[in-house]
Formats: C-alpha cells, sequence, structure tokens
C-alpha cells in the first residue's frame, strides 16, 4: 500500500498511481493499492478492507512522503495501529518514509544535477 498525504488537485495523485503502476508491472502478483491520510479516497481504512477482501494476509505500507513531519512520525502509525487491532489476522508491515532511503536521495540528487 501506497501512503500519500493526499489533496483535491487530481493531478497530484499522478505520481503515486505511476509507482503503483510500475509495482504492478514489475510483479504482476502483489497487490498494490494506494491511500491518503485525507482529502482524497480512499483512507487507509478503505484500502486495507479493499486487500483483506482480496484475500491479502500480509500488508506494506509504505509512506511516499519527502519530509518527515508529523503525518509520518505520529499520525501513520497510529492509523496502522488501529488496523491492526481491527484486523489481528492481517500481518502489517509499516516502513519508513521513502525520504529516509539513500536510494532515492541520490536519485533526486542525481535529477537535480542533470
Amino acid at each position: 500500500m501506497l501512503f500519500g498525504h493526499g489533496s483535491r488537485d487530481p493531478l497530484w495523485h499522478l505520481p503515486i498511481r505511476a509507482v503503483a503502476q510500475r509495482i504492478s508491472v514489475q510483479d504482476p502478483a502483489v497487490h498494490v493499492c494506494c491511500a491518503y491520510l485525507e482529502l482524497t479516497q480512499p483512507d487507509l481504512a478503505q484500502a486495507t478492507l479493499s486487500l483483506v477482501e482480496a484475500g491479502v494476509q500480509r500488508i506494506t505500507v509504505v509512506p511516499m512522503f519527502l519530509g518527515m513531519g508529523k503525518h509520518a512520525r505520529e499520525d501513520l502509525p497510529a492509523l496502522v495501529q488501529a488496523m491492526r487491532l481491527q484486523y489481528p489476522q492481517i500481518a502489517f508491515t509499516l516502513q519508513c518514509s521513502v525520504s529516509e532511503d539513500p536510494r532515492l536521495i541520490e536519485q533526486l540528487a542525481q535529477i537535480a544535477l542533470s
């Protein structure tokens, strides 16, 4: 599950949806979806329900944040914990925000330098 902040602007969603599409192409067996904190649907609970109904037993939440603000540090972990309580049969993993991955930092530096 790719998790973003959300926006009323429909163009804002394109990059996250593009990542989801690339995942689907690279590994068609993976159930990938997007979820959003606010202003956009589905939210984490709706996306989780969709995956559970599809028979998924393990859900990895990937925060698609470039900054480590309150949403990534506090709000999202609390939301994932609520899902763990609601679906104890599902193994949830909350990854670090993509901004903490040195590979992304390197890619962004390369883009900036080009």
